[in-house]
């Protein structure tokens, strides 16, 4: 999620705002899995399970293991962020993967049509957020700040901790959806204009303790402008 060094104001502001969330438009209260019932694009998918064709990063922090990326390690702290990218970019799309984070408070995310920033490790774009206080949530790497999600107090009801968990990911136009595990947990509408809506997919694994991010069966369909 956050761009490293973390500040204690900035996370405490952070985790108020998702608390708080539980009454905004932004947490749909409803748990019908009647929710993902929306016209599924043709999938293709993003990767074969065996190289890192189609995807660009550092890979002195990326592996392929047991058909999944793999970002981090179990034994050693994450020196910084790190972003594994698809060399295509997306704009209107249908996103769906499987991801586990392990590890001691780990911290991880999916970027969309997010773009890197030269000279640096960083990424800028929106991201689906993964571990700590912030499953389900949607996270603006750009703004720095969290948009939309569900309160703390529900998170631990929407994730499998230390094992597979499932995000579906829809972008069109600015509305960004996101499920996990089926269960919707984000309806946003970009209120900027100015932000692109187009951009690469990145997974990440967060600077700090050791720590792993796993991601396998990765598949997007593109929907029309």
């Amino acid at each position: 999620m956050r761009s490293s060094p973390r500040h204690a104001i900035l996370f405490c502001s952070a985790i108020a705002a998702v608390a708080t969330s539980w009454t905004a438009t932004s947490w749909p209260a409803t748990s019908s899995a009647a929710q993902v019932q929306v016209v599924r694009p043709r999938a293709t998918a993003l990767l074969d399970g065996k190289s890192f064709e189609g995807w660009e990063g550092n890979l002195d922090v990326f592996r392929i293991e047991d058909g999944a990326i793999v970002g981090g390690s179990a034994t050693q702290p994450v020196p910084r962020n790190e972003y594994l990218c698809t060399e295509k970019q997306y704009a209107n799309f249908e996103l769906r993967l499987k991801f586990k984070v392990l590890g001691k408070n780990p911290n991880a995310g999916i970027q969309i049509r997010s773009e890197r920033v030269a000279g640096s490790n960083e990424m800028i774009g929106h991201q689906a957020d993964v571990g700590q206080v912030y499953w389900g949530c949607l996270y603006d790497e750009r703004r720095h700040k969290l948009l939309a999600g569900p309160p703390v107090q529900e998170q631990g009801k929407l994730y499998k901790k230390n094992d597979w968990n499932q995000y579906v990911i829809r972008c069109q136009g600015r509305r960004i959806q996101l499920w996990l595990n089926g269960r919707r947990t984000v309806d946003y509408t970009e209120p900027d204009a100015s932000i692109p809506q187009r951009g690469v997919i990145g997974l990440q694994i967060h600077g700090g303790p050791p720590s792993e991010a796993w991601y396998k069966e990765i598949t997007i369909g593109e929907l029309p402008d």
